[in-house]
């Protein structure tokens, strides 16, 4: 099989980057950049297939509420501190920030 141009033999483990998911550069400009307006192909975050989350539906929607309820009750939400300083978490599954300093 090859995947990628990278060929890969039968029994050879196979190891994906959780933290690289949706942030090729093929897919747009600046995928490291929080965008909700991209126009790119659904994320990752859920898994795919027979592997799909069973609470994504209610994640979404949860998501799709909570949001704007967030920024209606607080509209100059925004970060506390310079982006180069929000702590991202070091040893972790799923990357993501270790907290998240704001201010309204």
């Amino acid at each position: 099989m090859e995947l990628g141009g990278q060929r890969i033999a039968k029994g050879e483990m196979v190891l994906c980057s959780l933290t690289a998911a949706n942030r090729d550069p093929s897919l747009g400009a600046d995928m490291d950049r929080v965008d909700p307006l991209r126009d790119a192909p659904s994320h990752l975050a859920f898994g795919h297939g027979i592997h799909r989350c069973i609470g994504a539906p209610l994640a979404q929607m949860e998501m799709r509420i909570a949001y704007p309820a967030l920024l209606r009750r607080f509209p100059s939400l925004r970060l506390a501190v310079p982006y180069d300083e929000v702590p991202f978490r070091e040893l972790a599954i799923v990357y993501g920030v270790k907290e998240l300093p704001v201010a309204f």
